[in-house]
């Protein structure tokens, strides 16, 4: 399957671009996905995952299709 990963603020900058394409085998999750972009077995505590634009759990299975965003929280004032 296929999804397009956004990355956003300094994971952008870490990972070396914005926005992917990334195959994936069927029932991967969104840990799979970090996993297979970084090479890193866990999505760091500090990252938001959001797919087609609600927050999701690393445990959550994609679809193909599917638009998968990392982002760090969002702070204001």
């Amino acid at each position: 399957m296929n999804v397009s990963v956004k990355v956003f603020a300094h994971l952008r900058e870490r990972l070396g671009f914005s926005e992917q394409a990334l195959e994936l085998p069927d029932g991967a999750t969104v840990g799979d996905a970090w996993t297979r972009l970084t090479g890193e077995t866990s999505v760091p505590r500090h990252v938001l995952c959001a797919v087609n634009l609600e927050y999701v759990a690393v445990d959550t299975r994609l679809d193909d299709g599917d638009e998968l965003a990392f982002f760090p929280p969002v702070t204001g004032g």
